[in-house]
């Protein structure tokens, strides 16, 4: 059986593609599926339940319907972050922590969005600490949805600003945030988004292998990692 394991679809209604073909590939998976695994940044931006989550209606129900065969799970990202485990639950999706480590094949496996190993850029890691705090969110639920949705789209528009302007490296994960956190965890293989870097990375210390598996971003073709028997295979096809 396959784990299906997916991130940084930025899903919004300016790219009906995406939203379309990931719509498909559910209705049409013909193998044995275990778990899907939307490790973060499965939306553009969520401001609350009340989203209208314009041209997204389908793919939830499909979703909804894909929940009854398999186990969906949901990792919040820094875009999709204040979409609560009720609407998950909604959605048949569980919420899941992040990090958290999951069992497959035997194998103690890390998830985790990855944003928390990028420690190099101190701005984004501030940032990321005042929007998950409850203070922060319970205020900006006060908001009409009307405020909500413009206040997203601005920090939208600040994040990519900041983004141009920003040497890549310092975007990357920090070598020595990795090697601390599979010590922490005590596993050896991890697989996290982000970056939108997708690469397998391997490296050696404390007398063992580690194994860093990083997912591909949606803008220019979907990604979606298949676990199988310890096989990694990638799905892709281009919206080009």
């Amino acid at each position: 059986m396959d784990t299906l394991f997916i991130s940084d679809l930025h899903l919004d209604n300016r790219r009906p593609q995406v939203i379309n073909y990931f719509t498909e590939y559910l209705k049409n998976l013909t193998s044995d599926i275990s778990a899907l695994y939307i490790l973060g940044d499965f939306v553009e931006y969520w401001v609350g339940d009340d989203d209208p989550a314009i041209g997204l209606n389908e793919l939830f129900e499909q979703i909804k319907n894909e929940s009854k065969k398999y186990d969906i799970y949901f990792m919040h990202g820094n875009r999709d972050f204040m979409m609560s485990e009720n609407f998950c639950h909604r959605l048949g999706m569980k919420l899941l922590p992040d990090p958290s480590v999951i069992s497959l094949n035997g194998k103690d496996i890390l998830l985790t969005h990855g944003d928390t190993l990028c420690t190099d850029d101190h701005e984004y890691q501030n940032f990321r600490r005042l929007v998950r705090s409850k203070l922060w969110q319970d205020e900006v639920l006060k908001k009409p949805l009307e405020q909500r949705i413009k206040l997203a789209k601005d920090l939208r528009k600040q994040s990519l600003r900041e983004t141009e302007s920003k040497k890549e490296i310092i975007m990357d994960v920090n070598n020595l945030a990795v090697e601390k956190t599979f010590l922490k965890y005590n596993v050896n293989t991890m697989i996290h988004g982000h970056t939108h870097r997708p690469n397998i990375h391997t490296s050696s210390f404390k007398d063992k292998e580690f194994k860093r598996i990083v997912l591909g971003d949606w803008f220019s073709s979907s990604f979606i990692l298949r676990y199988r028997n310890d096989k990694i295979l990638i799905d892709k096809e281009s919206f080009i």
